[in-house]
């Protein structure tokens, strides 16, 4: 029988220890307090509860962007990216309705969209899919891409994008 469960022979820096945090007092500021990594005393961690069917407390819908351009009937929520985190990632939660689609673009950044309500189509490259509830597709740098929705129930997707990121360039 294969043992699944075999210990590195040498110590790794890395760790999944939590008793560094019991040495720091609740409530503590500090710069230097996990075994000298630096923590943000003044940024807060949040919870987004959820309001209803696919919104979340204290998340405003946005226009999907600014200027028309081969878009329709496609709304963002911006979960974590506009309230001053410092992640090195965006994690927005996007909707197209029955009829919809986002802009056939390209850029430098890569993307991670995972379906999370209804099914919708994506065009990657030159190659047509289908994408149903949890699928999940990653988007590489410099391929045109769009996302539509030609079924009857809102096609619904989180999408994973780099906070510092091109501009799209729109394609059609």
């Amino acid at each position: 029988m294969l043992n699944y469960f075999i210990m590195p022979k040498k110590k790794s820096p890395i760790s999944c220890d939590w008793s560094a945090l019991g040495r720091i007092r609740r409530g503590e500021k500090t710069e230097q307090g996990l075994k000298g990594i630096k923590t943000h005393a003044k940024k807060k961690s949040r919870l987004y509860k959820r309001r209803g069917k696919f919104r979340w407390q204290g998340i405003k819908i946005e226009k999907y962007k600014q200027s028309r351009g081969g878009w329709a009937d496609i709304a963002r929520q911006t979960l974590i990216g506009n309230h001053r985190e410092t992640s090195k990632f965006h994690l927005r939660y996007f909707e197209v309705a029955p009829g919809g689609c986002s802009s056939f673009e390209m850029h430098r950044h890569e993307h991670v969209v995972i379906c999370v309500r209804g099914k919708g189509k994506v065009t990657v490259g030159r190659k047509s899919h289908t994408m149903n509830f949890m699928d999940t597709l990653y988007i590489a740098p410099h391929t045109p891409h769009q996302l539509r929705n030609p079924f009857k129930l809102p096609f619904g997707f989180l999408c994973i994008v780099n906070a510092k990121r091109d501009k799209p360039i729109i394609l059609a």
